[in-house]
């Protein structure tokens, strides 16, 4: 996490990477720029520079909002930055646009469930051989997810009164409402009810001193702006990225995954070096809170998108699909019964993530 000398200035890089990125996003837009390999590398260079700087700014934000609010702030961000890469797709009609949300939340699930939780077990079980966290915390967080999974993308292959994995309109609204409840009462237990669950013992508190009121106001105006050049130039490269996984052979679906793994690569970064710092309580804050903000937020908002403009929107899953999201849930479920986690249990995540990118690549 951002220790004191972050807390007390804003590192040069930490704002002139946003700027030079959102600079770039400008120029690119205006038509002030030709479009060459050139160009895109350094587009390429910003986009990873301002995810960098969002990690870092949404760091100082958390150390000034404590836990467990700092860990809500990020997986609301990008949850919105994820909305709206699926929403500008939708509206330019692309190609699979209908699968386009199922493929990137289920994406966002298996990065969160098994890529993310999974890194941060290895690496922090090979630094600190064993660690610990609250059961209660992730018997909650699990608990919800499981059921926003299930009702959202297995549900819709088993319902009657439309043909294939859709729902009916109706039946949209109910789950999105039903999705926006369970996540709001989540979030109610999580930063009041039983804020203390998901509260993290700082082993230093020299290294996790809040930043004043003027920094913390700095960090979270150039997260916003960080946010937002990702967000842009992810869609200005949006066209030369699905040139390439088509010229490469990948499946359409394959797209959903790409923006899953850039919209959850700030999260995630601050979740594996939570890990590394021997803070797994706030890793799977960020990472299982992250999951549920993404069915919470992105279905509904997706959907009611969906319904504006009469589009039709794909939720239920394939039945290998399925599988692995079961089984993702149950390995999730023993993975965090105990409460001390070790590096095995890290390694089945990664082993579940690698065979659900190599599926993805090839179903």
């Amino acid at each position: 996490m951002a220790g004191t000398g972050a807390a007390n200035r804003i590192a040069i890089w930490a704002w002139a990477a946003p700027l030079a990125a959102c600079a770039l996003v400008a120029s690119i837009m205006a038509g002030l720029l030709p479009d060459n390999p050139f160009i895109l590398t350094a587009a390429v260079i910003l986009l990873g520079a301002a995810v960098f700087a969002s990690v870092h700014h949404a760091e100082i934000v958390a150390l000034k909002v404590g836990e467990p609010l700092g860990s809500i702030v990020l997986a609301i961000a990008v949850t919105v930055i994820e909305v709206a890469l699926i929403v500008s797709i939708m509206l330019g009609a692309k190609g699979g646009s209908a699968e386009l949300a199922r493929d990137t939340v289920f994406a966002t699930v298996m990065i969160v469930l098994n890529g993310i939780i999974g890194l941060c077990l290895v690496l922090g079980g090979a630094r600190h051989f064993e660690q610990s966290f609250q059961t209660s915390a992730a018997t909650i967080a699990l608990s919800v997810l499981g059921t926003l999974a299930t009702i959202t993308l297995v549900l819709p292959n088993y319902t009657l009164t439309t043909a294939g994995p859709t729902f009916a309109t109706s039946q949209l609204v109910f789950v999105s409402l039903a999705s926006i409840v369970l996540y709001a009462v989540f979030l109610f237990v999580q930063t009041v009810r039983h804020r203390y669950y998901f509260l993290v013992e700082s082993l230093n508190e020299d290294d996790h001193a809040p930043p004043s009121n003027t920094i913390a106001a700095i960090s979270l105006l150039l997260l916003v702006v960080a946010l937002t050049a990702v967000v842009l130039l992810a869609k200005a490269l949006s066209p030369s990225l699905e040139a390439a996984i088509y010229s490469v052979g990948l499946p359409p679906s394959f797209v959903g995954v790409v923006i899953a793994a850039i919209v959850l690569l700030p999260e995630g970064m601050a979740a594996v070096r939570a890990a590394t710092a021997n803070q797994l309580q706030t890793s799977l804050n960020l990472a299982l809170g992250s999951a549920m903000a993404t069915i919470g937020l992105t279905i509904p908002v997706v959907s009611a998108v969906s319904v504006i403009i009469g589009k039709s929107l794909t939720l239920g899953l394939h039945p290998a699909q399925m599988v692995l999201l079961v089984l993702s849930l149950f390995i999730g479920t023993v993975t965090l019964a105990t409460g001390r986690t070790t590096i095995l249990q890290g390694a089945v995540h990664l082993v579940i993530f690698g065979t659900f990118l190599f599926l993805a690549a090839i179903p």
